[in-house]
């Protein structure tokens, strides 16, 4: 009597395109936003889905009410991939600094003041030197561009704050002083400073959780004894500087805010610029990258630029 054979176990086998359409799902918890990502129907994504479970030979996704989660076995495979698409990016941005490449885009992110008032000069200048290379700026407070590199949708980052996640790289550009500000017709207008005492009692527009102005503006007022910006009397809270500076114009308010952003309502005399005795406030920007990431040649080309021109 013949032995029976042994079973072949099933060879599984897989493109790195599932791989990632596959890992969005995962990353997004979703098919429809996956699908906005990978530039596919949403119809698209599900069946490449399923003919990577197919292929593999189990359930890779469940899902939970709306939510979409991996099962063990895709949480095994989507470990794996995110090791398999680093490797086939690297190869990549590898063979672009091989080959010279200089035209694409570069996505990068600044805070309020960098974004607004810093950069577009600077990019203009990177341009005048890279014309084929396009710069994508996304603004937002500190915090939201610290987040937006590391979940690797920005390659650089130019934020106020000074306290960063350990997986960034950090390396300081420009100096930037931060100033009280009142209206031409406020009652300090005309002096050169004012005293703490003073300042505690008029009320106050601050700047949105997440502001690298507010957060440098806390540390300084805690320094001097107060208890940050629990110690003012807070009239609002608005999420830009432009906001910031036309609340002030109105008369809602004075706030703190950075020197670089007041010159052309200082030139015009419209606000006014004080110190507070005792208290000079100054910080860095600082420029931010994912160490865990590759950077790509033109990300490199931005960072290097950016380096070489603080001041």
């Amino acid at each position: 009597m013949k032995k029976p054979l042994p079973q072949k176990t099933p060879t599984i086998d897989f493109d790195l395109r599932q791989l990632e359409i596959f890992s969005k799902v995962v990353e997004l918890g979703s098919f429809s936003r996956a699908a906005e990502v990978v530039f596919l129907a949403q119809a698209s994504v599900s069946e490449r889905v399923a003919t990577l479970e197919n292929i593999v030979g189990t359930k890779l996704l469940d899902r939970l009410g709306r939510q979409i989660v991996p099962t063990k076995a895709g949480e095994l495979l989507y470990k794996n991939a995110l090791r398999l698409l680093e490797m086939k990016r690297a190869a990549s941005l590898e063979m672009q600094g091989f080959l010279g490449l200089e035209s694409g885009a570069v996505y990068m992110g600044g805070s309020t003041i960098p974004g607004e008032y810093i950069l577009p000069e600077v990019i203009k200048l990177f341009r005048e030197k890279h014309p084929l290379m396009t710069v994508c700026l996304t603004i937002g407070d500190s915090r939201q561009i610290e987040k937006e590199v590391l979940d690797g949708n920005l390659e650089l980052g130019v934020i106020g704050s000074k306290n960063v996640h350990r997986s960034l790289i950090r390396n300081e550009l420009w100096e930037d002083e931060l100033v009280l500000v009142v209206p031409a017709s406020h009652r300090w207008a005309k002096k050169s400073a004012i005293s703490l005492e003073e300042l505690v009692d008029e009320p106050f527009i601050l700047r949105e959780a997440g502001s690298g102005t507010l957060n440098i503006m806390g540390d300084y007022l805690r320094e001097s004894g107060l208890k940050g910006i629990k110690s003012l009397e807070i009239a609002a809270r608005f999420s830009t500087s432009t906001a910031v500076k036309e609340g002030i114009k109105t008369g809602l308010g004075v706030s703190i805010l950075s020197l670089r952003a007041l010159r052309t309502e200082l030139d015009t005399g419209i606000l006014k610029a004080l110190k507070i005795k005792g208290l000079a406030m100054s910080r860095k920007f600082h420029l931010i990258r994912d160490r865990r990431r590759t950077a790509s040649p033109l990300c490199q080309a931005m960072a290097e630029f950016l380096l070489a021109t603080k001041k």
